[in-house]
Formats: C-alpha cells, sequence, structure tokens
C-alpha cells in the first residue's frame, strides 16, 4: 500500500504531468549532465537499465538514444507521467508504475540503474539505496541526481525573516550524502549549484506547481495567504533568486 504522502506526492506530479516540460528548465539541464555520466559508464552489449522517477522523459530519451540495444524498463510513482513518456513513440521500453523507494524486482539484475532529481522524495534514502543496489549486478551501476542542502536556500531565509518555516523539505548536506555513498567500495559525488531566477517569488511559486513540486514537508501545513504575501515580499527584496543545489551520484557494485 502507498503511504498517504506518497500518494500526495503521486497526485500532484500526475496534476503536473501536461505541463511539466514548460516548467522544467532547471530539471532538462540536471538530466542532461546525468546523461553525459551514463554515457561513459562501461556496459555489455544490451544492458539492462532501469530508470526510477522518470517524469515526462527527460533523462528517458537520453538513456534511450546512448544505449540503442538496451533492455530498459522505465518507472514512475505517478501513473499520469508514466502515460506521458510512454506516449513517446520513440522509446521502446518497459513501462511501470512503482514506488522507486521500494522496487518490485528482485535482484541482481540490472547493469544500470539512473534517476534524476527523483530521490529526495524518499522517505529513507539509506534503505532505497541498499535495496537499489541489491538490484544491480556485479560491475553494475547505480546513477542518480537528488537535491542537497542549500536547495531553495532563499526561500527558507524569507520564512526566516518572518518568523515562521518553509514547507519544503531540509535537504541532506554533501557531507550526509557522502557518508551514505561510504557504506559502498567504488563511489563518489559531485555537487553543483544552479541559480535562477523564476521572476521572483510569484514565479518560484508557478515553477514549484507547473512541476508538480508542491507537497510539503510532513508535519508543516500551507501558510495563510497574509503570511504567504510576506514572505513573498521579503523574497524579492532580497533578490528573488533560487538555488538548486545538487548532488550528482554514483555506486558501482564491486564482485
Amino acid at each position: 500500500m502507498t503511504p498517504p504522502r506518497m500518494q500526495r506526492i503521486r497526485d500532484a506530479f500526475g496534476a503536473a504531468a501536461d505541463r511539466y516540460d514548460r516548467h522544467a528548465d532547471v530539471q532538462r539541464t540536471v538530466a542532461d549532465v546525468l546523461a553525459d555520466l551514463a554515457r561513459n559508464q562501461p556496459l555489455p552489449p544490451a544492458p539492462r537499465v532501469l530508470e526510477i522517477g522518470c517524469g515526462t522523459g527527460l533523462l528517458t530519451r537520453r538513456i534511450r538514444d546512448l544505449f540503442p540495444d538496451a533492455d530498459l524498463t522505465v518507472t514512475d510513482l505517478s501513473p499520469a507521467m508514466l502515460a506521458v513518456t510512454a506516449a513517446d513513440p520513440t522509446l521502446a521500453a518497459r513501462f511501470e508504475a512503482m514506488d522507486g523507494e521500494a522496487p518490485g524486482f528482485e535482484g541482481p539484475w540490472f547493469d544500470l540503474i539512473v534517476s534524476s532529481l527523483a530521490f529526495q522524495w524518499f522517505s529513507n534514502l539509506p534503505t532505497a539505496l541498499a535495496r537499489l543496489y541489491a538490484l544491480l549486478r556485479p560491475g553494475g551501476t547505480l546513477l542518480f541526481s537528488t537535491m542537497a542542502q542549500r536547495s531553495f536556500a532563499e526561500w527558507r531565509a524569507a520564512h526566516e525573516a518572518c518568523g515562521v518555516r518553509a514547507g519544503t523539505p531540509e535537504y541532506p548536506s554533501i557531507e550526509t550524502l557522502r557518508a551514505m555513498l561510504d557504506a559502498h567500495a567504488d563511489a563518489f559525488l559531485f555537487e553543483e549549484d544552479y541559480v535562477h531566477d523564476f521572476g521572483g517569488a510569484r514565479g518560484l511559486l508557478a515553477h514549484l506547481k507547473g512541476i508538480g513540486a508542491t507537497v510539503p514537508v510532513e508535519g508543516r501545513a500551507p501558510l495563510g495567504p497574509a503570511a504567504l504575501r510576506q514572505v513573498m515580499r521579503a523574497y524579492d527584496a532580497a533578490g528573488g533568486r533560487c538555488t538548486y543545489h545538487v548532488a550528482y551520484c554514483r555506486v558501482t557494485r564491486v564482485g
């Protein structure tokens, strides 16, 4: 059974499926970087590839182009998002609606598992990493990008200036992510900051709604209209820019 918060996340992304691509400039950039990393992985002929959290297929299309002979399985929590990707006639793959935190496979099976900006929605990232690692064949690689600590720092600072707490998640530090990866013998990560001007607070909120990233962290309710207007004014007064702090991570199964 899907937990209630994951149901809300699934429904929010599903509602954004038809408009997602119009608001996903940062997501497209991150998917391209991840695809470039995948390009350099030593894979066997006709590799078995799994994608977690395909969204509308920004990474999926790149992976299919890079590995035309791959046995590709594409998944997403949201059936509506998955349907958008599956509707692309150029994408020969299996499509499965699935919670990537609890993958419905028994391994080791895959030569490559990829995921772009999905893992930040997991409730227990270390456990999810262990499960996905177990699905890798010896020599297989897990490549993923996820949000890190400085993401939306400007938006959180505007809330703090107004004496309230933001509903955005508190993403892990690079040190915390590195410690998770250190549990595996062959792993590395690097980080990038993408500072974007969405057009002030209104533009940022439109961006988040446009991509479906609207479910607050557990235990926090949305602000009332007056408090939200105050935060928006503080955010705009501080410059109205937004940081995506992204960690790119690789784990390869040894032995």
